[in-house]
């Protein structure tokens, strides 16, 4: 554990038991995210969350490999997003979303996002929910579209579950009460990994 601090390959969940790892290198493809030897292809040819890229080979753009479990107590994954920051010329910070996998066979549109919701489940009187929409697991491979190998750059994986009741829900229906005003009945569990870092060379 505290080996695995000091490289800073961490993830952070808002509750939720999922499982994420991913890694990122210059020539991953999609069929690797299932090969067997997963973890150690990753760290052979690339990097994993916390790590650093650095001198992107000429032509290329930075690839990924993420697995996400749910939890296995849990609710099903809804998708599986990257983060991505960067400094600009000018030296002007940016962010952009990308869903890269979606549940339920969802496409992902022009603006990088899922084509529709992945729905909801929840019984808010009874604050329960059914596994019938989303993933158990996720398996996803993406390249940045839009990587400038002269800027700086983060990158981290967020992972969404479908909505499940919110904690005051639960505490509604167990005791009895009125959910409060202007209080969500749902929410998203999410996890979210450390960065991984792109340094241009000089």
């Amino acid at each position: 554990l505290w080996d695995a601090m000091k490289r800073k390959e961490v993830y952070a969940t808002t509750g939720t038991r999922m499982t994420v790892r991913v890694f990122a290198g210059w020539n991953f493809e999609p069929a690797e995210v299932q090969r067997a030897d997963f973890a150690r292809t990753g760290y052979q040819r690339g990097v994993p969350m916390g790590g650093d890229l650095r001198d992107a080979p000429e032509g290329r753009a930075p690839t990924f490999m993420i697995r996400a479990l749910r939890d296995v107590d849990g609710a099903n994954l809804d998708r599986v997003q990257i983060v991505k920051g960067w400094l600009d010329g000018r030296g002007d910070l940016h962010e952009q979303v990308y869903d890269v996998l979606c549940s339920d066979g969802r496409a992902i549109n022009d603006q990088h996002r899922c084509e529709r919701p992945v729905g909801n489940t929840v019984d808010v009187e009874r604050a329960t929910w059914t596994n019938s929409i989303g993933e158990a697991l996720m398996l996803a491979h993406w390249e940045d579209p839009d990587f400038d190998p002269e800027h700086r750059a983060f990158y981290y994986v967020r992972v969404l579950e479908i909505p499940t009741p919110r904690w005051t829900t639960v505490d509604a229906a167990f005791f009895g009460v009125e959910l409060p005003e202007g209080v969500p009945a749902t929410h998203q569990e999410r996890a979210y990994t450390s960065p991984i870092w792109y340094t241009p060379g000089r």
